[in-house]
């Protein structure tokens, strides 16, 4: 058995850019053609969201995120692990479409 003391490493101060929302939306993945699979958004903010895809997604690719009531939302994959990745948008959401996206989850 093994014992050992450790302290955890601060990567960040703990503040982000834009607040994030956690949500569950259904939404399509495509890239540029006609492979468009089902994905879950899970983490929302203006500038990205956190999915969990039906398929392998690889950092650095670039998707179309199909999002309820916004349409279809250019991304770049900035991380991907098994079936979940993180998604940097082009283009930030508009607060509206935030707050809008935000609220049709549950709470």
């Amino acid at each position: 058995m093994f014992a050992a003391e450790y302290e955890p490493a601060v990567i960040s101060n703990g503040f982000r850019r834009a607040p994030r929302a956690p949500v569950s939306l259904d939404a399509r993945i495509g890239r540029g053609g006609l492979d468009r699979t089902l994905c879950k958004v899970n983490d929302l903010s203006v500038h990205g969201a956190r999915i969990h895809s039906y398929s392998g997604l690889r950092r650095g690719a670039v998707i179309w995120l199909t999002l309820p009531l916004r349409g279809q939302v250019a991304a770049t994959v900035m991380w991907a692990d098994d079936f979940e990745a993180g998604c940097q948008f082009h283009y930030p959401l508009d607060d509206a479409a935030f707050e809008t996206l935000a609220a049709l989850s549950p709470k």
